[in-house]
Formats: C-alpha cells, sequence, structure tokens
C-alpha cells in the first residue's frame, strides 16, 4: 500500500488505472478509522478494482468551540487498518495541499446545510461540501462510500453531487454497531464508562421508533415523542434533535412513509452523538 501526500500524486494514480478501464473506489475519512470504516472499505473492495482512502482532519467542518485540536489521531494503526481491508492508496495531505494559501473558494449547499446538524453547527456542511468535492475532484473515483450514520451528510453530498454534475457514485453503506447497540463512532472514545452506558439511549430510542412505525404508527408527532421519552430515560442525555424527515431534503414530514428518515443527535456530556434510521 502507497501513502500519497499531493493531489498530482493521487490523481495520477487514479488516472493509471481507470486507462486500463479499472475501477477507483474512494473512502473519505477523517482518521481515527474502526470496524464501520472497515465496512466501507470492504464494500469498495468488493465492487471496485482498487480502494484509495482519505485521512484528512477537515478543520473548516469544525466550530470555534469544537474538537478539532483533540480529534483523536491514529494513523499508523488507520494504515494498517486500511491495508488489512485492501485499499491501494492512503491519502493524507497536510492541509495547505487542501487549502492552498488565499483559497476563496467554498461549497454551500443551500437549505440542506442549515438543516440537522447544520442548525446546531453553523457552517459545518460547508466545510464537509467543500472537503468532499475537493476529494472527489482530487482522486476522479468511479465510486465513493459514505456510512449511514452520517445520513444528514449523505443528504448534503448527494445533492451537491448532482448539482455540480461530479461523475462519481455515492455508495451509502449500513450503520455498523456495538454488540450492544451504540452505533460506531470515532468520538466514542471521549466516553466515560457512565456516559458509554447512558449513550445507549440513542440507539433504544431509534429502534422505538422502528418498532412502532413496523406496528402501524406513522404519525410523526407521536413518533418523535415516544423518542424523546426514552432519551429522558438517561437524565445525562441532552437532546440536539429528535426528528422524521424527508432524508433528500431534511424537511421534517408529518406522516412516516417508505425511505423517511428518522435521525436523533445528542449531548452525553462533553460528547455529541448521532443516529438514525430509514423507515420501511
Amino acid at each position: 500500500m502507497e501513502i500519497v501526500r499531493t493531489v498530482e500524486a493521487l490523481r495520477g494514480w487514479s488516472r493509471a488505472i481507470r486507462m486500463q478501464d479499472e475501477t477507483v473506489g474512494l473512502v473519505p475519512t477523517m482518521g481515527a478509522l474502526h470496524a464501520g470504516h472497515a465496512s466501507l472499505m470492504r464494500a469498495a473492495a468488493e465492487q471496485c478494482g482498487h480502494v484509495a482512502v482519505t485521512i484528512f482532519v477537515n478543520p473548516t467542518q469544525f466550530g470555534p468551540q469544537e474538537d478539532f485540536d483533540r480529534y483523536p489521531r491514529t494513523f499508523e494503526a488507520d494504515c494498517m487498518l486500511a491495508e488489512r481491508e485492501g485499499a491501494r492508496v492512503v491519502f493524507a495531505p497536510p492541509v495547505e495541499e487542501m487549502y492552498p494559501a488565499g483559497a476563496a473558494t467554498f461549497v454551500d449547499v443551500e437549505g440542506l446545510s442549515g438543516r440537522l446538524d447544520g442548525a446546531s453547527r453553523p457552517g459545518h456542511f460547508r466545510g464537509v461540501a467543500t472537503v468532499v468535492a475537493k476529494l472527489l475532484i482530487a482522486a476522479e473515483a468511479d465510486r465513493a462510500y459514505f456510512g449511514q450514520k452520517d445520513a444528514a451528510q449523505v443528504a448534503v453530498l448527494r445533492r451537491m453531487v448532482r448539482d455540480l454534475r461530479i461523475g462519481t457514485e455515492l455508495v451509502v453503506c449500513p450503520i455498523v454497531r456495538e454488540a450492544d447497540g451504540l452505533a460506531l463512532s470515532s468520538r466514542n472514545v471521549y466516553l466515560s464508562t457512565d456516559e458509554r452506558r447512558q449513550a445507549l439511549a440513542l440507539s433504544r430510542a431509534v429502534k422505538r421508533v422502528e418498532a412502532m412505525a413496523a406496528g402501524g404508527e406513522r404519525r410523526a408527532a407521536l413518533l418523535t415523542e415516544a423518542a424523546r421519552q426514552t432519551l429522558a430515560s438517561e437524565p445525562a442525555v441532552r437532546v440536539d434533535y429528535a426528528e422524521l424527515v424527508e432524508w433528500a431534503t431534511l424537511e421534517p414530514v408529518e406522516i412516516a412513509t417508505a425511505g423517511t428518515l428518522f435521525a436523533v443527535a445528542a449531548w452525553v456530556g462533553a460528547t455529541r452523538l448521532i443516529d438514525n434510521a430509514v423507515m420501511g
């Protein structure tokens, strides 16, 4: 496996492969890789002949009081995992490679970028859309792989790719969970033992909504109220949002239908976690 640091090197690698009529899969990450990321790499390796993994802690998607400085960085372990899961290249650029001095161009998906996570993290999706656009342009990949856990991000990126006519297909893979149901996240390492237990309220809320919907309850007001009751069973959990939305637009719905997204975000101690489910 090769480690490259420049857009020129990544693009050269990708073009050489695609000139041979082979496919390139891209797995964008911020590192601190876990089994959820590994599942994306496996999917990419199964569907594409060659896989590139990006490891870049993107400064523009963090707010002033957020955890950019302490975000977990485990580069050597990340490279070992990526190689084990079939990656041919790890793209790990310095900040100045992605944001050259004087850079003044950003991607803002209007409307979607202000909903769900975007409402409580102003500018977050602008940073996400900008860096992913840069990565897709740099890699010229046939497919790029993202996890459903970041469902709001997926909606923003799908719209961005459509609007900008970027040729890369976005592939969304299922949420990977711990045995007790907690959705895997690089930020789970922040949780104390007690907070780890309290965090299970998120997955319990998701399961309750899924069970009620499967039983025939489709009224969003009742489903979200049930979710909030479940979250309230852990007083230390502070809810950011718990909503049923149309996945493509992130707009609230009154009645859940097939494909409706239930999304939840909450603070557990100082750690913000997210989870979701797509209604059947």
